[in-house]
């Protein structure tokens, strides 16, 4: 399941009010979402977290869900 945070800094970083987004739902569903703001999107997932990620780790990315099982991941890492 989407964190309700994780899912703010993606919309935050699209200049989306709201939009649908859950584990399964893929950018090109999502407005505006197109390579370049998959970079933004990346980023201010870096910064709001405070992770980095690898870029094999985000080409690997498929869907949001993807996205926050790799936070997830990070973030326990993190926590260590």
């Amino acid at each position: 399941m989407i964190s309700a945070e994780l899912k703010a800094t993606i919309l935050a970083a699209i200049n989306l009010d709201d939009w649908e987004i859950d584990d399964d739902t893929v950018a090109s569903q999502v407005p505006g979402w197109d390579s370049l703001t998959h970079v933004n999107v990346i980023a201010a997932v870096e910064e709001r977290f405070g992770v980095l990620f690898g870029i094999p780790d985000v080409v690997a990315l498929r869907k949001i869900g993807d996205l926050q099982r790799l936070l997830d991941s990070k973030l326990q890492h993190k926590g260590k």
